[in-house]
């Protein structure tokens, strides 16, 4: 994949990811975090990971989604503590077209 594909790639990512968090004004980055900087957690946080996989043809089933993500904010359990998700998470798995450990931690 060349440069500019991956930064067209990066562009759709991030409007996909505007329009489902709702967040139009701060920048979005690949340091952006999902949970923490847009607020998306529990079944939106799915909901958006899935939409992802789907549009850019990612397999998730290596993904565990507990690891990065809080259930919905109302039932939030104090005592678990998330790995951070970012953007450049997502991105990343565009690329090697999955989303798993070895993705995320490379």
């Amino acid at each position: 994949m060349s440069n500019s594909e991956i930064e067209n790639r990066f562009t759709e990512l991030v409007s996909l990811v505007r329009d489902h968090s709702g967040e139009h004004n701060m920048p979005i980055t690949r340091q952006t975090l999902i949970e923490n900087d847009l607020g998306v957690s529990g079944d939106d946080a799915y909901e958006l990971i899935l939409m992802i996989s789907e549009k850019f043809q990612i397999d998730i089933t290596g993904f565990n989604f507990r690891k990065y993500f809080n259930d919905e904010p109302m039932i939030f359990s104090p005592d678990r503590e998330i790995q951070p998700f970012m953007v450049g998470h997502l991105e990343k798995a565009i690329i090697a077209g999955r989303l798993d450990e070895e993705v995320i931690n490379n």
